[in-house]
């Protein structure tokens, strides 16, 4: 009798791990169909447009993109603090809707450069929250074993739109223009991306006794809460902290320097547009190879050392960017950076929860997401600005590639986990059911 029941708690715990699945399966779609892949990986694709439209050089081109992500990086933990007192759904719908309006907006440009800078700092506003943080903090709440898997297949999203928006906006620039590019991207955000994701998308599992072995646990072993995690202030004066944040800047500012300027850098070097388009594609392939392959090894391996491959992958792609002016390379130099930007989802989230907790994650996640970006943005205006200096970008290429090797090296000092993964519950019967919140 005893038998029966034990086995009738057992099979809650599959129904649970369809709905966590349906979770990520969701935020990938709106991860691709969203602001990032058209603002910040489509950026190298719309710089000869742009400089041809405003009668500019390249580095005032690319303080459109460092304005971006000054702002999105500025308002990343004020959007993770809302996310963690409110709930994901309540930031992600509004930021959403306005996000896809603001892009319909560009079709009102004139030729002024200052409304180009204003259009970049409104969408790094409201990408804030609907970018990778919310969907991070919703998938971490769902998964624990497999929390690595389910941060790399949901970052599979973006990746894929890396992938595929890259050529598809250069297409549309050749037809329709820059402006009327930006507007049906909003519109498609709007029709498709808003309604898939306030059906679709949960909060996080309701524990009612206890949870599955894939879902944070409420059991204390040796101290440690697995549910819990450490206050912004603890986490502010840890090392760990200092570390990762450090890290993420100087590996951030190499890779985004590199995607901003790959369709230039491929022009230099003889290539046509539609090459130089097929590079930062590359990039987004590098991407979608990067996020899902490391979610993989997250679950199974040491993250710091699986972190320090993927910074090493982005100094070597760099490296090849850099050593050679052949195209073939620099499309394999290109697959390399993207890889290496595979830290700012999965890596970044999963270090985030695994040496910090849960408890002010999406603050935490925030902060260091805010530093990357806010770096990316300061590396793609030094790269303009170093070119516009010296018509050439060997310089910049060898000194960012010292930087990720840095990135590399401050990877491999991080200690040991404070928050691992908890342990599976022994006695199968008391796994209760896991209630989506309504």
């Amino acid at each position: 009798m005893g038998g029966q029941q034990e086995t009738g708690a057992i099979a809650p715990k599959c129904t649970t791990a369809i709905s966590g699945w349906w979770v990520v399966l969701t935020s990938a779609f709106a991860l691709f169909l969203g602001p990032v892949p058209i603002m910040v990986f489509s950026f190298g694709v719309f710089m000869t447009p742009f400089s041809r439209e405003f009668h500019s050089g390249r580095a005032a081109v690319s303080l459109a993109f460092t304005l971006h992500n000054l702002i999105f990086a500025a308002g990343l933990p004020t959007a993770g603090k809302l996310v963690d007192r409110f709930g994901a759904r309540k930031v992600i719908l509004p930021a959403t809707v306005l996000a896809g309006l603001t892009q319909m907006s560009a079709m009102f440009c004139s030729g002024r450069i200052w409304q180009l800078y204003l259009f970049y700092i409104a969408m790094g506003a409201f990408e804030c929250g609907a970018a990778a943080l919310p969907y991070c903090s919703v998938v971490s709440r769902w998964f624990d074993r497999h929390r690595g898997l389910a941060l790399g297949l949901m970052m599979f999203g973006m990746g894929s739109g890396g992938f595929v928006m890259p050529p598809l906006a250069q297409n549309l620039i050749a037809r329709f223009g820059w402006r009327l590019t930006f507007g049906l991207v909003g519109a498609a955000i709007l029709l498709f991306t808003v309604p898939v994701v306030a059906i679709f998308l949960r909060e996080r599992p309701k524990p009612q006794v206890h949870v599955a072995a894939d879902h944070p646990p409420a059991v204390t072993t040796a101290g440690v809460t697995y549910a819990d995690g450490l206050s912004w202030h603890d986490t502010w004066h840890a090392p760990a902290f200092w570390l990762l944040l450090c890290a993420f800047m100087l590996v951030s500012a190499s890779v985004h320097a590199c995607f901003t300027h790959m369709a230039p850098i491929l022009a230099d070097r003889g290539s046509s547009a539609q090459a130089a388009a097929f590079a930062s594609s590359l990039f987004g392939a590098g991407l979608m190879v990067g996020r899902t392959g490391t979610g993989y090894l997250l679950d199974r391996f040491f993250a710091p050392r699986v972190a320090a491959v993927i910074f090493g992958a982005a100094a070597f792609g760099i490296a090849l960017l850099g050593v050679n002016r052949s195209p073939q390379l620099a499309f394999a130099g290109a697959v390399f950076v993207g890889i290496g930007l595979g830290a700012e989802g999965d890596v970044m989230a999963y270090l985030a929860g695994r040496y910090f907790g849960l408890r002010s994650f999406g603050e935490i996640y925030g902060f260091i997401y805010g530093g990357f970006v806010a770096a990316g943005g300061l590396g793609a205006w030094l790269m303009g600005a170093a070119f516009d200096t010296n018509a050439s970008y060997a310089m910049p290429l060898a000194s960012f590639c010292i930087a990720a090797s840095l990135g590399t090296a401050l990877m491999m000092a991080l200690g040991p986990y404070r928050y691992g993964i908890a342990p599976q519950l022994k006695n199968a019967g008391q796994v209760s059911l896991l209630v989506l919140e309504s």
